[in-house]
């Protein structure tokens, strides 16, 4: 770096009284860490004439030939400020806890702020630090380098033209490995707070905290006011205070979901990505390369962009009036996220049973078992970890718990949780066998929207209340529309009663409101679920339903094979198993998917061994779905792509629900421990009667 001054009288900077009218005249306060980058962009732009850096503060000194001897060196900003420099800009790379009380120094003794994200530690911080800004009329630069990409105005005007057809949502991917050593590098690491003092680390706010600043921008989410909520669901495998696995999921105050599944515990880093879901295709950008990559029906195409430095931003702002690229007042969004984890509960703990430690000593960084696909998993269906049912995350108790002896066989979820275009509705999981064998799922990757046991149907009259994309006669595939609908409950009647055989049972009885895209009802229907204890192995759960016209006209309940799709009949009654090892599927006339799929038997039967879930070990299980007699809709099965058992109300033709003369099905099914055979599932039918 080439000497500008003479070397500086001591606690004099050089130049003092006098303003260079050549060149912007920086001081830096943090010399280490972050600030070393600083240091070196420094020189890049003062070897280019751009600037000059004058003076440093740290109550560390730089190392010996790290600066020149014309730039001074002060223990703090105050003893910097107190050498009244004709400095124009600070630059702030200090602890975060500090960021917000020498940036309100800093601007009151009027100099323009360049300070590292996150540019505070709570929105109280947030509103003084913009307060001294406004009253000293000064510049206030933050340092999220991303938003200085030409890949964001691109990506912007690629939405807005319709490149990727209708939004669906947003996510932010971020998975990095972060040893015990990074904890130990200073003292507010890992710290929500320190003597006092917030400081809200995490993998979010700091480490990852590129990623949700970038993909707030690219929602549109700028300002405190842009942002309408922040759900966190936060958690640590690191023996620390911050979270270093953790769900936020931001909507918008355009209604747009932003869902952000970020980690420091990964197998491996990867580069961390910002996606904009749309109903044609996708775009995601890596950051940290400014890369994008468009991926439509029409194949993938990639793109590298330019990045303007924020500094050389900040400026040409100050000599031109040029805007800022990551000014303050455009972090309030980030802050908005930043202040709902710093009031959210502490992390929790992920169970070691869930973790594995990779490395020795201070090198030894944690693992979270599956991660990958369960922030895949995430971001699919806009869901916290909680809401998928994740064994270590928090528990969400169900809406209401279904119980035989005081044990829980099914829980019942309201579908409050779900998000719109998987078409939110009442279903039950998990579902268990007497020994709590989980014998449902819901939300999985393959298809977030599959939900449980329960009755879900894609083409109502034209609305979908199935979830997903929809299968029209028309486009001969499944595309996106803006169809989906939602099932609410309007009443509940719960009754407890014994069975014969004086185990515990009881019912469920309800009326329901199946409503459009605009909230107008479009079925009305009762259901009732019954369940009873039948042996010390074998449990009965029933469903009857009724679906009636919510007007005077009558109404089509349509299916993908109704529309066309060859054999894609379901819709009705469906229950999506999880996965299990060993799944065999069969029916009275034959086994395998291919004999029992479309076949209008009267039962059918799915034995396996599935895994455990929560606190519950796994175990071998059969489920009987039983059809009443005289039933005529085929069975709807698959068991190589995903498992899944459906019976089907319109297989190949719609059924039509008239006023006065409602849809009505029945369907029950036996849930047992171990495997049953073909003889002991007859005999299991024949002892209990008709299921009707």
């Amino acid at each position: 770096m080439t000497a500008q001054h003479p070397a500086p009288e001591p606690g004099k900077l050089p130049g003092a009284g006098t303003l260079s009218t050549d060149v912007p005249r920086i001081a830096l306060v943090g010399v280490h860490g972050f600030g070393e980058r600083h240091l070196a962009n420094l020189a890049r732009l003062q070897e280019a004439g751009r600037l000059e850096l004058v003076a440093v503060a740290d109550p560390t000194p730089p190392g010996s030939g790290t600066l020149t001897e014309s730039v001074a060196v002060f223990p703090d900003l105050a003893a910097l400020l107190a050498a009244q420099p004709d400095i124009g800009v600070a630059i702030l790379a200090t602890p975060i806890q500090t960021h917000a009380p020498l940036a309100v120094a800093a601007l009151s003794a009027g100099l323009d702020v360049y300070v590292e994200k996150p540019p505070v530690a709570s929105l109280s911080q947030f509103e003084d630090v913009m307060a001294a800004a406004r009253n000293a009329g000064r510049l206030v630069q933050v340092g999220f380098q991303s938003l200085g990409s030409a890949a964001l105005p691109a990506i912007a005007e690629l939405v807005a033209g319709g490149g990727i057809g209708d939004v669906l949502g947003l996510s932010a991917t971020g998975q990095w490995v972060r040893s015990k050593a990074y904890f130990k590098r200073s003292r507010w690491a890992g710290q929500r707070s320190l003597d006092g003092v917030d400081v809200v680390d995490g993998v979010a706010t700091n480490a990852l905290a590129h990623a949700v600043a970038t993909a707030l921008h690219v929602a549109g989410a700028r300002t405190l006011a842009d942002v309408a909520s922040v759900e966190t669901d936060l958690y640590r495998a690191h023996d620390t205070e911050s979270d270093d696995t953790s769900v936020l999921r931001i909507r918008t105050a355009q209604g747009t979901t932003l869902l952000c599944a970020l980690t420091l515990c990964g197998p491996e880093q990867l580069d961390p990505s910002v996606t904009v879901h749309g109903t044609l295709g996708e775009i995601t950008l890596y950051y940290t390369r400014d890369e994008v990559v468009i991926t439509t029906s029409d194949g993938e195409r990639r793109e590298t962009f330019s990045r303007t430095d924020l500094l050389e931003n900040l400026l040409d702002a100050r000599s031109t009036g040029a805007p800022l690229l990551c000014a303050l007042e455009d972090t309030g969004a980030f802050t908005a996220v930043l202040e709902a984890i710093r009031t959210a509960p502490a992390p929790a703990p992920i169970d070691a049973a869930h973790v594995s430690w990779e490395g020795e000593g201070d090198n030894a960084h944690p693992v979270v078992h599956g991660i990958s696909a369960l922030m895949d998993r995430a971001v699919k269906a806009q869901a916290t970890f909680a809401e998928l049912g994740v064994p270590w995350a928090r528990q969400l108790p169900p809406a209401r718990t279904l119980t035989l002896d005081g044990r829980p066989v099914a829980g019942y979820q309201d579908g409050s949780h779900i998000r719109a275009v998987s078409s939110p509705r009442p279903y039950l999981h998990p579902v268990r066998t007497l020994n709590g064998t989980v014998v449902t799922d819901h939300q999985p990757l393959d298809h977030v929207w599959h939900l449980g046991a329960g009755v879900a149907l894609q083409d109502v009259d034209g609305v979908n209340f199935w979830g997903g994309r929809t299968y029209t006669r028309d486009a001969g595939q499944y595309i996106w529309r803006p169809d989906h609908g939602s099932i609410a409950v309007t009443a509940t009647a719960v009754e407890e009663t014994a069975a014969r055989s004086g185990a515990a049972a009881g019912k469920l009885q309800q009326s329901l409101s199946w409503n459009g895209p605009d909230g107008a009802p479009v079925l009305l229907e009762e259901r009732t679920w019954a369940w009873s204890g039948v042996a010390p192995s074998i449990w009965r759960l029933s469903l009857d339903f009724a679906l009636s016209p919510a007007g005077d006209k009558p109404v089509s309940l349509g299916s993908p094979g109704s529309n066309g799709r060859f054999e894609g009949g379901y819709g009705g009654f469906f229950w999506r198993l999880p996965e299990c090892a060993d799944a065999t599927v069969w029916t009275p006339a034959g086994s395998g998917e291919s004999k029992a799929h479309g076949s209008t038997t009267r039962w059918l039967a799915w034995s396996g061994k599935f895994g455990g879930s929560g606190t519950f070990d796994g175990g071998p299980a059969t489920l009987v779905f039983v059809a009443p007699e005289g039933s005529t809709d085929p069975w709807f099965v698959r068991v190589d792509g995903y498992p899944g058992v459906g019976q089907s109300l319109a297989w190949d033709a719609p059924a039509i629900a008239e006023p006065g003369s409602p849809v009505r099905r029945q369907i029950t099914v036996f849930v047992a421990d171990g495997i049953l055979a073909t003889t002991d599932i007859e005999a299991l039918i024949n002892q209990q009667g008709d299921p009707s």
